[in-house]
């Protein structure tokens, strides 16, 4: 099965990290942005069934992207995957709809079991 996603990072290595450790059947399509305003531009453009979205990131951070989506009710699961692993950011993703939320670096099997976790794998 393969859908499209987004991944939204500010660093090319997270990006790249990401991106190897998706299951090589959903890793078809895959859209990369920079900064939290270049992935609402994909956003606003098409739709995308998964979003795995860094939380510090400049011109536009993650929460602002989850404030977004909801605001405009934008349709996509989306995956927290950040270095601020503080309780009351989880629970603040949480609260914005986030499915999860993963600690950087990502793994791939922590990243499959989380794909698994919400039958997206």
């Amino acid at each position: 099965m393969s859908f499209p996603v987004l991944i939204c990072d500010d660093s090319a290595i997270a990006q790249k990290m990401v991106k190897r450790s998706l299951p090589d059947e959903l890793a078809t399509e895959i859209t990369l942005a920079n900064n939290g305003a270049e992935a609402m531009q994909y956003l606003f453009e098409r739709q995308f069934a998964l979003l795995f979205l860094d939380l510090t990131m400049p011109v536009m951070d993650g929460i602002e992207v989850l404030e977004q989506i909801k605001k405009h009710s934008i349709e996509v699961y989306t995956i927290v995957i950040s270095g601020d692993i503080q309780p009351e950011m989880r629970r603040r993703v949480a609260q914005l709809g986030a499915l999860d939320f993963i600690a950087k670096p990502v793994d791939k099997p922590r990243l499959e079991e989380v794909l698994v976790k919400f039958g997206l794998y």
